[in-house]
This record gives structure tokens, C-alpha cells and sequence, in this order.
């Protein structure tokens, strides 16, 4: 039985179909035509047939010999061609269908990635379209290849979900085009750390605009992409067609994981290469132990020095208003003092927590 695409093609007519009903209606054969317009016959019968498309030079030669224009003649062509070729990328769309069920689609279309269609080889193209890429054969040569991707600097096969990891960094990509940013500079975006700094301190309702603002200026996109299921991180920093990117997400909901992500990205801009990849609490990826060390040191120092640490410590036992006074000292969130302090083991991890302050960067 024929398929809906084999029905639609064989229905397709080729502009042979009208050469050859306007040489029936004057009369005159395949033979003549071709010997008229200084063709072989196989060739005529092929262009009759659609085998072979209708060039400029045939074009022209139509209109000579049948008295219809060469435009006519080049538009029919086109628009079948076209029909044709759709029909054709249909089916290897329809191909690839099987591509979708390793990603989270719902909740990309949810976060509008992608349309909101039953239609499945439209699902495909959006998601080849989202991606840039010619295939899915592409997609996985860029993004689970050994060898390394010229798009891509690290191979995600060995991550828990490629496909959603994949897709959530592309998101951030995506993102970072929109934003209007300045040239990189490396010194600028090092001295605003302080004022960075501070902006977590006073922690006003408009921070990640004034974060992100920020950041333009000294050349850097930051985004800020949902998570999506399976792919569980809290930030990511990379270089992407010269512009460094920082993409966040609020996987933990608190100012102290923020921060500390943030700026723990910002360090790889600052200490590391353009061509290295970032991703944070993704096992599994194939990063460097001693840079990501280097960008923990960065952002702890950052947030409460280690002497600023030890003036904590010294202090104990603590209290809440203590807490407070420390902060407004070294003007560092409440919420890093506490996870500092849980970090070496000074309170259990169930205290203080209430005076981490929660985000939610897209339900706010």
C-alpha cells in the first residue's frame, strides 16, 4: 500500500506534463520538437519526464519554438522542483523521527525551544534548525564524536544525557546572539568583580539584569537558561564564535549556589582558554581538575577571603546576629558565610540554612 508522501509525489506534476499536452494540442510530436529546437530526442523525452530539469538555455529554446515565454517556462520548473524537494526532505525527516526520543521534548516545547506540533518531522526540522545542523548525523558528530568538533570543543557521549545537555547549552547560545555586547576585556571584567561582589551583598530584586548589564559591558553574555530534565547543571562558560559566554541556571535555588557558580565562571573566562568547555555538576565531562580548582579558589576568595574566614571562625560559637555583623563587615550574602562554614565542618549542614536567601531566576 502506498504511503500519504509516495501518493503526493506521483501527483506532483512535472512542467513536462504541460510541454507535452501543448505539443498534443498543435499537433506536433516529441521528434519534431527536439528536431526544432536542435535537441536529441532521449534528451526532449527526458526534459518531457522530469528526469531532466528545464535549464535557461531550454527555457529559451521553448519559447522560440512553442511561442510561450522562457518565463513560464522557468517559474513551472521552479515550483515543482521546490514541491518535490519538500516532499523529498519529508521523508528524511520522517527518517529521523526516532532522533526525538532521546530529548526532553515537552519541556522544550513547554519553554517554547520548540513547537508545540503532533506533527513529528516538524519537530525534527525545528530541532535540526535549533541546533544548525544539516542532520542528525551532524548532531552527533559535533556533540558525541571522539574526535574533536570544530562547533564543539568536547565530546558529551559520556555525559548521563547528551541530548539534553546538548540542547541546553545550544539554548544558551542562542540567547547569548540576542545580547548586544561589548568587545571582550579581559582586565575590565577583572576589576568588576568588586562591584560584582557587592551587587550579591545588597542583592536588589533587579540583579540579574544589573548582573547581566554588567557583564555586556565588559564584553561577556551572560544568560540565563531553565534546566531542563537530565541535565542537571548550575552553570556553564565557554567561547562561542568569539563571544564568552556565562549561561546560569538556579538549579539549587539559593544565593550562595549562584554566586558562587557565577563567579566560579567568570574564573574560567578570566584564567582560561578560549577553547575549553565548562560545565558544572555534569559527570562525566572531560574538564580539567587543576582549572576547576583554580576557579573554586577564585570565586571562595572572592566571596569570603580565607582570613576573612578564620575571623568567622575564631568567633564561634555564633549567633544569627553575628552572622549578620560578619556579612555587613566583609559585605558577603549571609547565605556564604553559612555554606563556608558547613564546608569545614563548623555547623551541620541542616543549621542555617535559613539564612540562605532563595532565587528563582523564571518565576520571579
Amino acid at each position: 500500500m502506498a504511503t500519504a508522501l509516495e501518493i503526493a509525489k506521483s501527483l506532483l506534476s512535472p512542467p513536462g506534463d504541460t510541454i507535452q499536452e501543448h505539443i498534443d494540442f498543435i499537433g506536433m510530436s516529441q521528434a519534431e520538437l527536439a528536431e526544432r529546437m536542435g535537441r536529441p530526442k532521449e534528451k526532449i523525452n527526458d526534459v518531457i519526464k522530469g528526469r531532466e530539469p528545464i535549464s535557461n538555455s531550454t527555457a529559451f529554446q521553448l519559447e522560440k519554438v512553442l511561442g510561450i515565454a522562457a518565463s513560464f517556462w522557468l517559474t513551472r520548473e521552479n515550483t515543482y522542483r521546490q514541491e518535490l524537494y519538500e516532499l523529498q526532505q519529508r521523508e528524511e525527516l520522517e527518517k529521523e523521527i526516532d532522533w526525538l526520543d532521546a530529548f526532553p521534548i515537552d519541556e522544550m516545547r513547554k519553554l517554547g525551544w520548540l513547537p508545540n506540533t503532533k506533527e513529528k518531522h516538524l519537530v525534527v526540522d525545528k530541532l535540526l534548525k535549533f541546533f544548525s545542523v544539516a542532520s542528525a548525523e551532524e548532531w552527533k558528530r559535533i556533540y558525541l564524536d571522539k574526535q574533536v568538533s570544530v562547533a564543539f570543543k568536547i565530546s558529551l557521549a559520556h555525559t548521563q544525557s547528551p541530548h539534553a545537555i546538548s540542547a541546553w547549552l545550544r539554548q544558551g547560545e542562542l540567547q547569548a546572539k540576542e545580547l548586544d555586547i561589548a568587545e571582550f576585556d579581559k582586565k575590565k571584567f577583572k576589576e568588576a568583580m568588586t562591584e560584582m561582589k557587592e551587587l550579591a551583598f545588597l542583592m536588589p530584586e533587579d540583579f540579574t539584569q544589573t548582573l547581566q548589564n554588567m557583564c555586556a559591558t565588559c564584553g561577556v553574555a551572560l544568560v540565563f537558561t531553565e534546566n531542563l530534565p537530565k541535565a542537571p547543571i548550575s552553570g556553564a562558560s565557554r567561547w562561542f564564535h568569539n563571544k564568552p559566554i556565562i549561561q546560569m541556571a538556579d538549579r539549587f535555588k539559593t544565593d550562595d549556589h549562584f554566586w558562587f557558580t557565577f563567579f566560579h565562571e567568570a574564573a574560567h573566562i578570566i584564567l582560561h582558554g578560549k577553547k575549553d568547555i565548562f560545565l558544572e555538576n555534569v559527570a562525566g565531562t572531560e574538564m580539567e581538575q587543576d582549572k576547576e580548582e583554580e576557579a573554586n579558589a577564585f570565586a571562595a576568595k572572592l566571596l569570603l577571603a580565607e582570613n576573612e574566614l578564620q575571623q568567622i571562625i575564631d568567633a564561634a560559637p555564633l549567633d544569627e546576629d553575628m552572622i549578620y555583623a560578619f556579612a555587613n563587615k566583609f559585605r558577603t550574602p549571609t547565605g556564604v558565610i553559612i555554606g563556608r562554614l558547613q564546608h569545614v565542618g563548623l555547623i551541620p549542614f541542616h543549621v542555617g540554612n535559613g539564612l540562605r536567601h532563595k532565587i528563582d531566576l523564571f518565576n520571579s
